[in-house]
C-alpha cells in the first residue's frame, strides 16, 4: 500500500487542522493506520492509531484534542487536530500495516510526511 499525507500548514495556537492520509490499494480497509510525528532533534513518536474495525487509541498528548477516523470507501484516514499548541509542531507521518499498534517498528508502509507548525 502507498500512502500520501497532506493537510499540514502554519497555524496559530488554538487553531485546528485536518490531516489526510490517502492510500492506494484495494485492501486498505484491512489495514490499521497510525499517525506519528517527529520534531527536529527528537525521535518519531506515536500520536494516534485506528484499527481496521474502527478501534482507536491516542497518545496522552493527543487525547481530548485529536480525533482519528477513516473512510474506507475513500481509502483515507483523517486526523482532526484541535486546540493546537506550539509543542505540536512536527512533521506528521501516517503509516499502515496489518496491525493495530502504537509502535513505529510495527509499520512497514509510510507516507512522506506533512509539516505542521504552530506559532504561539
Amino acid at each position: 500500500v502507498q500512502l500520501q499525507a497532506s493537510g499540514g500548514g502554519l497555524v496559530q495556537a488554538g487553531d485546528s487542522l485536518i490531516l489526510s492520509c490517502a492510500a492506494s490499494g484495494r485492501t486498505f480497509s484491512s489495514y490499521g493506520v497510525g499517525w506519528f510525528r517527529q520534531a527536529p532533534g527528537k525521535e518519531r513518536e506515536f500520536v494516534a492509531a485506528i484499527s481496521w474495525f474502527g478501534g482507536t487509541t491516542y497518545a496522552d498528548s493527543a487525547k481530548g484534542r485529536f480525533t482519528i477516523s477513516r473512510d474506507n470507501a475513500e481509502n483515507t484516514v483523517y486526523l482532526q487536530m484541535n486546540s493546537l499548541k506550539p509543542e505540536d509542531t512536527a512533521v506528521y507521518y501516517c503509516a499502515a500495516d496489518r496491525v493495530y499498534s502504537r509502535r513505529v517498528d510495527d509499520y512497514d508502509n509510510w507516507g512522506q510526511g506533512t509539516q505542521v507548525t504552530v506559532s504561539s
